[in-house]
């Protein structure tokens, strides 16, 4: 990571025009199928939420702007994306942990599985400060319609949240909520990373075994 000349950047006008906004912070609502990713934890024996938070790194990775990030007031350039996940610990609380992402499934399932356990045990986050980290919130038991995050004015990190997905006659489908920072990125990106997420899910194919 390192800081960057918003000047030089094409996040020039952004910076300049959001980062001392009283509420920067935009958040859109979309429902995806996730049909696929159902039909594929069932049979592969893999964490549904561990799937999503997948997809939406892989997601993620193709665009430039997820690399970037107001941090203060400065903008910041990362190397690397991680996925945040929010962990029932033995003490039946809520600790964070950071997950690399990797473009290998597999991969990113065994740190997802080691990171997730060690936090649950420890009761201790776990957070990777050299990666642009992506939120999420997965409140899988209840069904929600969506959820605005709250803005800090400290943590400007993109961040998804979700709850129970919802079976239907034909498809499977959850409504996911996407905050980010006006700085980081405009609506058409946060709008072609919700379909890129969708498109991720409906393309993924998992071999184990």
């Amino acid at each position: 990571m390192r800081e960057v000349k918003p000047q030089e950047t094409t996040r020039a006008c952004a910076f300049e025009l959001w980062m001392k906004a009283p509420m920067p912070m935009v958040t859109f609502f979309k429902k995806l199928d996730v049909s696929r990713l159902v039909k594929i934890s069932k049979k592969s024996g893999l964490k549904f939420n561990m799937l999503m938070c997948w997809c939406i790194g892989k997601a993620a990775s193709g665009i430039k702007e997820f690399y970037m990030l107001p941090v203060g007031d400065k903008l910041i350039q990362y190397d690397s994306i991680a996925v945040n996940t929010i962990v029932l610990n033995k003490n039946n609380e809520v600790s964070s942990c950071d997950v690399p992402f990797s473009d290998e499934l597999l991969r990113f399932n065994e740190d997802y599985l080691k990171l997730t356990n060690t936090v649950a045990q420890s009761c201790e986050n776990h957070d990777l400060m050299e990666s642009m980290v992506i939120g999420t919130s997965a409140l899988a038991q209840y069904e929600i319609d969506g959820a605005v995050g709250m803005y800090s004015g400290i943590f400007n990190n993109p961040f998804m949240i979700w709850g129970k997905y919802r079976n239907g006659f034909f498809k499977t489908t959850l409504t996911v909520s996407f905050q980010f920072h006006h700085t980081q990125m405009d609506g058409a990106h946060a709008a072609k990373f919700l379909d890129a997420v969708q498109k991720e899910i409906g393309s993924l194919t998992v071999q184990v075994g």
